[in-house]
């Protein structure tokens, strides 16, 4: 999420360019394991709002943060958030556009009007619901732990790593979580996430704490040389990792948030979210 950018771009920028050149249709051979998480209550059945004479939803996006939103190789803007805008927009059977910007100009933007809605990796937070309304939330990002392959230990909870060595990076909610839930670890510190990796690489510490989608990228990437797996989570505290990203919508646009709400869930009832979620995250890390 925005706000708790992680150094994954590299590897998410590989992975984006391979799924551009992946054929269109459902992943069919995606990895089983790969639990899709559903942010929707299924006992929940929202009506279908009217939108009245809505005929273009104006959809805003950052320019570079793969795979969820970036610059294809035709110049065009493709990614998660981008296909999911699409699909929103053909479920609500609505013209839509989309168009990149800086990523810090994009709310002001949306207020000024020259968009209707920003799908951008925004996180819901009491900062950003000031500045405008968001729908449900439609991704997270869990915090995880990872170990060496050879660690024994499965169950990672505060009295199972009482004196073991944690690698976390400073001045993160993750370094704030550990020190609050498990304070009785040996914490240490690192200035980034490529540092608490190369540690954990050379046994400095038993274990990694850190942002569960930054993590899986390296997991299953070639830079871990096959080093290291998820152990324990994942790890949900909203007052640490936040609430999760939602649509923006200017405050008071009420038809168009609970709208899109609708699509969401229609989305997620129909398959087509998780197609998409395997399509750009084809790497488990829930």
């Amino acid at each position: 999420m925005r706000g708790m950018r992680a150094g994954w771009l590299v590897a998410a920028a590989l992975l984006a360019a391979s799924v551009q050149a992946a054929p269109a249709a459902p992943p069919a051979a995606a990895d089983p394991a790969v639990r899709v998480p559903s942010f929707w209550d299924p006992k929940h059945r929202p009506e279908k709002p009217e939108l009245g004479r809505l005929a273009l939803i104006r959809f805003l996006t950052e320019e570079d943060y793969p795979p969820f939103n970036f610059k294809g190789g035709d110049g065009n803007p493709t990614g998660f958030n981008v296909d999911l805008a699409r699909a929103i927009c053909e479920e609500l059977k609505v013209a839509c556009t989309v168009q990149m910007r800086r990523f810090d100009t994009l709310l002001d933007a949306l207020n000024e009007n020259r968009g209707d809605a920003v799908i951008a990796s925004i996180a819901i937070t009491p900062q950003t619901r000031a500045r405008a309304d968001f729908t449900d939330r439609y991704y997270r990002s869990p915090a995880r732990f990872v170990a060496r392959s050879d660690f024994d230990l499965k169950d990672i909870r505060p009295e199972t790593i009482t004196g073991r060595a944690v690698a976390v990076v400073a001045g993160t909610a993750h370094e704030a979580y550990l020190r609050a839930f498990f304070a009785e670890t040996s914490l240490k510190t690192f200035p980034t996430l490529d540092a608490a990796k190369e540690a954990l690489k050379a046994r400095q510490v038993d274990l990694l704490f850190g942002d569960g989608i930054a993590l899986a990228f390296w997991l299953n990437g070639s830079d871990s040389a096959n080093c290291c797996a998820f152990r324990g989570g994942p790890f949900l505290e909203s007052r640490y990792f936040g609430e999760g990203v939602g649509i923006a919508v200017r405050s008071g646009n009420e038809p168009l948030r609970r709208a899109f709400d609708w699509a969401l869930q229609k989305l997620w009832e129909r398959g087509v979210y998780t197609d998409l979620y395997l399509r750009y995250f084809p790497i488990g890390f829930f």
